[in-house]
């Protein structure tokens, strides 16, 4: 198996027509562009997605060579796009394109980059988008779940870890056990998020008690090397030694969620949202906020900050209708 089919987890990447009629050269560029130019895992599968859409999209059209891709392909993929896919999704796929083109260009395999004068939708927002639970519904969420087996006291910690720690899910199914671990009188988290980012974190009172039941029922705060949050093995109510992916854990937000009667389409996001909000209306400062979260920036720190929408809520009831 060559270096790039390993890096890309693929025995046999397949390759776009419009890549393999351009030559071994072209082709060859084009995997080097994901498998080296892109350390984010997650990053790499959502970009390489979007690259084989327009691909796909100019071979569609009539297009067999890179070369044939002008400035005016870009622009009408784009403009279909848009009446498709969200304003951010489509900032994305032309951020791609023109990284791939840029790619391309220092590899000599097309002589211009034809994304470069092509403009995306604008979007500015100042709230996020992602479902945010109330103080109140977190705690009945967390305090109501049925723990009475290791796959419940399981999946309580792993949203408070995501809750407490403003961690993204990628850093939770990452977690090895021995990212749990003692320092100056209390137990931290050692968090490995995007960008090569650790994030070393204090446990919330809350969340160590929940890690500790749930590491003494799954007998495994002897192994320093495994892995943490582990995935059941059927319905027989152990766990195996294979780490959960953030899918899994998707599913079992969404299974928990349900359980306990909340009706908001939540993620696992919607924690790590909840948790900042709740950090700062109890009085926390944004910068700190922004430091346990791992923002490089105070301003998409703010776009967690839901505070207000319980303001607006009070203005809309003032209507006397």
């Amino acid at each position: 198996m060559s270096p790039t089919a390993i890096i890309l987890k693929d025995s046999k990447p397949k390759l776009p027509a419009l890549i393999t009629g351009t030559g071994k050269r072209a082709a060859g560029r084009f995997l080097e562009f994901f498998a080296v130019n892109i350390r984010n895992r997650n990053t790499r599968a959502a970009y390489a997605r979007a690259a084989r859409n327009f691909l796909a999209w100019c071979e569609e059209h009539g297009l067999g060579r890179l070369q044939d891709v002008q400035p005016v392909h870009v622009a009408a993929y784009i403009e279909g796009l848009q009446a498709e896919r969200a304003a951010p999704t489509v900032k994305q796929h032309l951020a791609c394109i023109r990284m791939l083109f840029d790619w391309l260009v220092t590899g000599q395999i097309v002589a211009a980059n034809p994304a470069h004068s092509v403009r995306g939708p604008r979007h500015s927002v100042s709230k996020g988008s992602t479902p945010v639970l109330s103080s109140e519904e977190a705690r009945e969420l967390l305090q109501g779940m049925d723990v009475s087996s290791v796959v419940g006291l399981r999946d309580r910690a792993i949203i408070a870890t995501m809750t407490y720690t403003f961690a993204r899910v990628g850093a939770v199914v990452a977690l090895k056990v021995e990212d749990y671990y003692p320092q100056k009188k209390r137990w931290w988290l050692r968090l490995h998020e995007k960008n090569g980012k650790v994030n070393e974190m204090p446990c919330h009172h809350k969340l160590e008690a929940y890690l500790d039941e749930y590491l003494e029922a799954a007998g495994i705060a002897g192994v320093r090397k495994g892995v943490l949050f582990r995935t059941a093995i059927g319905k027989t109510g152990k766990l195996a030694a294979k780490a959960l992916s953030r899918t899994d854990v998707w599913y079992m937000v969404r299974r928990r969620a349900a359980d306990a009667g909340i009706a908001t389409a939540i993620g696992c996001h919607t924690f790590r949202a909840t948790g900042i909000t709740d950090y700062l209306r109890n009085g926390g400062r944004i910068e700190v906020a922004q430091r346990m979260a791992g923002h490089s920036n105070a301003k998409t720190t703010g776009l967690y900050d839901r505070r207000n929408d319980d303001v607006s809520l009070d203005e809309v009831e003032r209507i006397g209708i």
